[in-house]
C-alpha cells in the first residue's frame, strides 16, 4: 500500500515515542558561539574533578551517559540516549520478534505467572500451561526480580536452552522443564468475530502490524458473508504507538484517498505529507474506532486520520495527546540517539500535541471497585517538560486507560456493537467521507 519510511517512531512505544527516518550520524555542522565552547570547557573540568575526587571511583561511561541523558531530558520527555542494550531492545520491539519461549506472563505473589502460552512455540510444545507459576529460571529464584528482569532472562539467543522450575496447581512437586529458545513472533493484531461484526485490536505498531491487520480482515471476511457483516470495530485502546510508516499503512487500509498525516520539523522544507492510496480492505463497511487515555501517538495518527476524513466514528475517551515524532540516529558502539525532530498533524491540519483526539462519541468506561482511586489519567500534557502544543489548554489531554478483561463488561465495545447493529443511533455514525475535514 504505502511506501515504508525507515525507523520513525510515532507512539508511546519505548515510552511514548513516534519514530521516523533513521538518519546517519553525520549531520551538517552549525557553528557555536564562543560562550558555548567556554561552557563545554567547564563541563570538561567538572568531569575530571568528579573522576579524580569523588568519594568512590565512578564509571566514566556511566558519567558520560548520564550527562548526555541529562541534556536530552531537558528538551522533552521523549528525547533520550540509548546505549547498546537499550537500542537493541528498541529494535526488537519494532521488529516484532525475538528469541524466546513464547509465553505471555505477569507477576503474582513474587512469582512469574503464565497467563497464556502462545500456540506452536517452544513453551507450548514443552507443556507449559496457563496458570503455571515460574519459580526459578536456570536455577535462580524469581523472587526479588522485577517482571522485566525475569522476562529478559527468559529471552535469549535462538537455539540456546533454558531451564524453568514450574509450580502447578495439583502437582505434588515442582516441574523441571528444559526448553530451547526459538524465534517468537509477537502478534501486533488480534481479531475475532462478534456475531455479525468484525473486531480488530491493534496492540502496537511494529514492522508486522499492517500484514497482521490485512490477514485479520481477510479472515473476518471469510468467516462472515459480506451481506451479513455489519462493519468493524478497530480497537486502539491501550495502544502505545510505534512506527510511523505502520500507522500510515493501517490508516490507508481503510481509506481510498486523502492525506493521512503530515510531519513538520524545524524548517519549512522538512514538511512531509503522506497520502492514502486506492484500496479499502473493508470494502467501505462502517468502522468505529475505540480510543482511551492509553491510545498514544501512532494510534492517534490512525484515529485522527479516519476521524478527519470521515471514514470512521471515534468512540471512547480523550487520547494520550502525543503529537511528536522521534528520529532514531545511530551512534558509535551500537548506541543511538532518539531525538524529537517534528510534530505531526492530522488531515485537517490540527496538532494533537497536549490535546489528544477527542472522540466523536464520548463513552466512559467505569472502573471496577478494586481500582477506584488507584488509576489516574494518563496524558502527554501531564508529563514534565513536554512540548507545549499549539492548541493545548488547561484541560490538557488524556483520560483513564482501562479496558475490562471480559468483553461483556466492556461498555465502550458494546456501545460500538449496538451502533453497528442499529440498536443505538448517533449523528456522527455512520461517518460520511463526503464531509471530510481537510486542512485549508
Amino acid at each position: 500500500m504505502i511506501r515504508r519510511a525507515s525507523l520513525v517512531l510515532v507512539g508511546a512505544l519505548m515510552g511514548a515515542t513516534a519514530m521516523s527516518v533513521v538518519y546517519s550520524a553525520v549531520v551538517p555542522a552549525v557553528a557555536a558561539n564562543p560562550s558555548t565552547y567556554r561552557e563545554l570547557s567547564i563541563f570538561g573540568d567538572v568531569f575530571e574533578r568528579v573522576r579524580a575526587q569523588y568519594v568512590t571511583p565512578p564509571q566514566d561511561d556511566k558519567l558520560i551517559e548520564n550527562a548526555i541523558n541529562g541534556m536530552l531530558s531537558s528538551l522533552d520527555p521523549h528525547s533520550s540516549y540509548m546505549n547498546a542494550t537499550d537500542a537493541e531492545d528498541m529494535r526488537t520491539q519494532t521488529k516484532g520478534e525475538f528469541g524466546g519461549l513464547g509465553i505471555e506472563v505477569t507477576m503474582e505473589d513474587e512469582l512469574v505467572k503464565v497467563t497464556s502460552p502462545i500456540d506452536d512455540t517452544p513453551a507450548a510444545k514443552a507443556g507449559v500451561l496457563a496458570g503455571d507459576f515460574i519459580s526459578k529460571i536456570d536455577g535462580q529464584d524469581v523472587r526479588g526480580l522485577k517482571l522485566e528482569e525475569a522476562v529478559d532472562k527468559m529471552r535469549g539467543a535462538v537455539g540456546k536452552p533454558i531451564k524453568l522450575t514450574i509450580l502447578r496447581k495439583g502437582a505434588d512437586k515442582p516441574i523441571e522443564l528444559t526448553i530451547v529458545r526459538d524465534v517468537i513472533a509477537v502478534r501486533a493484531v488480534k481479531s475475532r468475530v462478534e456475531g455479525d461484526v468484525g473486531y480488530v485490536r491493534v496492540i502496537s505498531f511494529t514492522e508486522k502490524t499492517y500484514d497482521d491487520l490485512k490477514n485479520a480482515i481477510e479472515k473476518i471476511k471469510k468467516d462472515v458473508p459480506a451481506d451479513k457483516l455489519k462493519g468493524y470495530v478497530l480497537d486502539l485502546r491501550l495502544n502505545p504507538g510505534g512506527l510511523l510508516d505502520q500507522a500510515i499503512n493501517v490508516s490507508d487500509a481503510f481509506l481510498e484517498r486523502g492525506e493521512v498525516v503530515s510531519t513538520r520539523g524545524r524548517n519549512a522544507d522538512e514538511t512531509r505529507r503522506f497520502n492514502a492510496t486506492p484500496g479499502d480492505l473493508t470494502d467501505g463497511k462502517p468502522v468505529i474506532v475505540l480510543v482511551n487515555g492509553g491510545s498514544a501517538s501512532a494510534s492517534e495518527i490512525v484515529a485522527g486520520a479516519l476521524q478527519d476524513l470521515k471514514r470512521a466514528t471515534v468512540l471512547g475517551t480523550r487520547s494520550f495527546g502525543k503529537g511528536s515524532v522521534q528520529t532514531i540516529i545511530p551512534l558509535g558502539e551500537a548506541g543511538a540517539l532518539r531525538l524529537t525532530t517534528a510534530l505531526y498533524y492530522t488531515p485537517s491540519g490540527k496538532s494533537i500535541q497536549g490535546t489528544g483526539i477527542s472522540p466523536d462519541i464520548k463513552v466512559e468506561q467505569p472502573l471496577p471497585p478494586e481500582l477506584l482511586g488507584k488509576v489516574e489519567n494518563t496524558s502527554e500534557s501531564s508529563l514534565r517538560g513536554h512540548i507545549q502544543g499549539q492548541n493545548e489548554t488547561q484541560e490538557g489531554s488524556g483520560s483513564v486507560a482501562y479496558v475490562p478483561p471480559e468483553p461483556k463488561d466492556d461498555i465502550q465495545l458494546n456501545y460500538a456493537l449496538d451502533l453497528l447493529r442499529g440498536k443505538k443511533s448517533d449523528p456522527s455514525f455512520p461517518a460520511n467521507p463526503q464531509k471530510a475535514e481537510l486542512a485549508p
